[in-house]
């Protein structure tokens, strides 16, 4: 279980495919803390560490299966890609998100990055961006199959990121960004057509399948 409450940005410092599925390595503060086994969201998707380097700035290894490689943009990345990292919750730690399992639903792509009060930000281009301004408003693609989930003011898992609808439109939502969030994840290096992982709300989907009999 996560909160959606990001610990740092990783960088992905190598990949290597295989018949059976994708490797790749992650740079990481807190590798020495990490062990074999131990579950790992990156950037929502909750992967299992396979191996851990702690020389130099260290390093953990994943293993992406091809059911992984198909349900999410994991297959996509590339050395010096920037990822979100949560590390999962603990039962005596702090829950500030909602409940996140890691289990992406699907991949949207940002349709929109606007600083709120100064116009269109140069992210939405693909070059960086000063977050000095205020806050954010990103816009993403709403999948037709995951739209019954979401509602305005409702949580929803954007690459893991614990966020709020703050609009519903048919075949997009919007969220509010602050400054804390944009520095602290990879939302600063996302531009308009990039993918990302959304998690609907689980609490939506057990509501769905206590009374799908009755509908």
């Amino acid at each position: 279980m996560f909160t959606g409450i990001v610990e740092e940005t990783g960088e992905v410092t190598f990949v290597e495919d295989g018949p059976e599925g994708r490797r790749f390595g992650v740079s990481a503060s807190f590798c020495g803390d990490l062990e074999h086994g131990q579950s790992i969201a990156v950037s929502g998707a909750c992967l299992t560490v396979e191996d851990v380097t702690t020389d130099g700035d260290g390093e953990f290894e994943l293993f992406c299966s091809e059911e992984t490689i198909e349900r999410t943009y994991l297959g996509g990345l590339e050395a010096g890609d920037p990822v979100n990292l949560e590390r999962a919750l603990p039962a005596d730690g702090r829950f500030d998100g909602h409940f996140v399992q890691g289990h992406v639903d699907g991949v949207a792509e940002v349709t929109a990055v606007e600083q709120v009060g100064g116009g269109p930000a140069s992210g939405a281009s693909g070059t960086s961006s000063d977050s000095s301004g205020g806050d954010w408003t990103f816009g993403f693609s709403l999948p037709e199959d995951l739209a019954p989930y979401i509602v305005e003011k409702g949580s929803i898992g954007v690459d893991g990121i614990s966020l709020t609808v703050a609009d519903l439109r048919e075949e997009e939502f919007t969220t509010a960004i602050i400054p804390t969030t944009y520095d602290l994840t990879t939302l600063s290096a996302k531009a308009v057509g990039d993918p990302v992982h959304l998690e609907v709300d689980v609490v939506a989907k057990y509501v769905e399948s206590l009374v799908d009999g009755y509908r």
